[in-house]
């Protein structure tokens, strides 16, 4: 139990957490352009590799692009009607998100209706250009829709412009926003940045930092750029410890893999909670620079167990693997587990773990290691 000063205790358990991050998420194309056919595909093609594909895709997230990836429009959104049921019934798991049109343009009304009919397979609904033509209202009226037609959708405002991000902290006032997306490429566009696919991060890093910091005030994630390098090798799922995959990147991987994994790494380091890819050879490889390794929890709940045992978790130091550590570095432990959990990756054990912890702790001191939760 979690007690606020001058209330009942709370009875804490994983959802009080909030809900599972963004993560990985994969770019997929409704309705493609074949190159090698020189034409679009038709809708059993496209059917046909969405079975193919997209019901076993191992993202966290798939986006199903209507906007700037997508020029058969109305076809993409008669495919998605016809096949979301059947990738809905095939992957539970699967984060289902519709990129949608620029606010109040006629293909974001065409955009809508398809959610409001499809409600039931859709988690997200991502907001192209959010705030750049009616500033907040965008959210806000979006929000009230998808209230008034299944309040379990939530928002992901795409912050491609300096005035979106100016209005960052009005984006992010609505409940049914939970994450943020960074638009690298239009936002660098805005800003006459000429960013490369190696080093964009340097190249945006103050703006970055400014979402970050109004993400964090409001309790809410933030997606990272999206990844247009296209390598040819994949890393196969085994490789899961860091040094496994540095090992693989120097004897079987490409350029572009190296680049993708550096900046999913630094992505995570700075706290995001999720990553855009367009290549599904890159889930993986960002998945294990997003997620805590097995090795990394195990000695996250050792650091814990020595706090509790000493009856150092709120006062006090410890000295563990020749450091000297305090509260803050057992908030950062247990950071670490709520991360693995948010990403689907904690097994139930240090889950509850975890929990135990959190229950020894008091509530503001939950509130400033998560912000995520129901806790804020």
């Amino acid at each position: 139990m979690i007690q606020h000063m001058g209330e009942e205790p709370i009875a804490l358990d994983a959802s009080a957490l909030g809900d599972y991050w963004p993560g990985i998420q994969l770019y997929y194309p409704p309705v493609k352009y074949a190159p090698s056919l020189g034409i679009y595909e038709d809708m059993e093609q496209a059917a046909n590799r969405m079975v193919k594909h997209a019901h076993f895709t191992n993202a966290h997230t798939l986006i199903f692009d209507l906007e700037d990836g997508c020029r058969q429009k109305e076809m993409s959104r008669t495919l998605l009607r016809q096949e979301l049921p059947k990738l809905r019934k095939v992957n539970e798991r699967v984060t289902i998100a519709i990129r949608a049109n620029s606010f109040r343009t006629d293909e974001y009304e065409e955009d809508m209706k398809l959610v409001r009919d499809m409600d039931e397979y859709i988690d997200v609904v991502m907001l192209a250009k959010a705030g750049e033509s009616y500033g907040a209202a965008e959210v806000r009226d979006l929000s009230s829709f998808l209230i008034s037609i299944n309040p379990h959708i939530t928002i992901q405002p795409i912050i491609e412009h300096p005035k979106s991000l100016k209005i960052a902290p009005d984006l992010m006032q609505y409940d049914t926003v939970k994450h943020v997306v960074f638009g690298i490429h239009d936002f660098s566009k805005a800003l006459g940045i000429h960013i490369t696919p190696e080093h964009w991060i340097e190249e945006l890093f103050y703006f970055i930092n400014q979402m970050i910091f109004e993400a964090r005030i409001a309790g809410k994630g933030v997606i990272g750029g999206v990844e247009t390098l296209i390598g040819s090798n994949i890393m196969p799922d085994k490789f899961v410890e860091p040094h496994d995959v540095r090992r693989w990147l120097d004897l079987h991987g490409d350029n572009e893999s190296r680049v993708v994994y550096k900046h999913a790494c630094q992505e995570a380091a700075m706290g995001l909670t999720g990553k855009q890819v367009i290549h599904p050879g890159h889930i993986h490889l960002c998945k294990t620079a997003y997620t805590p390794s097995p090795t990394e929890i195990n000695k996250k709940v050792a650091i814990l167990k020595a706090a509790i045992e000493a009856d150092a978790l709120l006062g006090g130091a410890i000295k563990f693997d020749g450091e000297m550590l305090d509260p803050p570095m057992f908030g950062k432990a247990l950071q670490t587990l709520l991360r693995a959990h948010a990403l689907r990756a904690l097994k139930t054990s240090d889950m509850e773990f975890a929990l135990h912890v959190l229950q020894l702790m008091p509530a503001q001191v939950v509130r400033q290691n998560w912000p995520y939760g129901i806790l804020l």
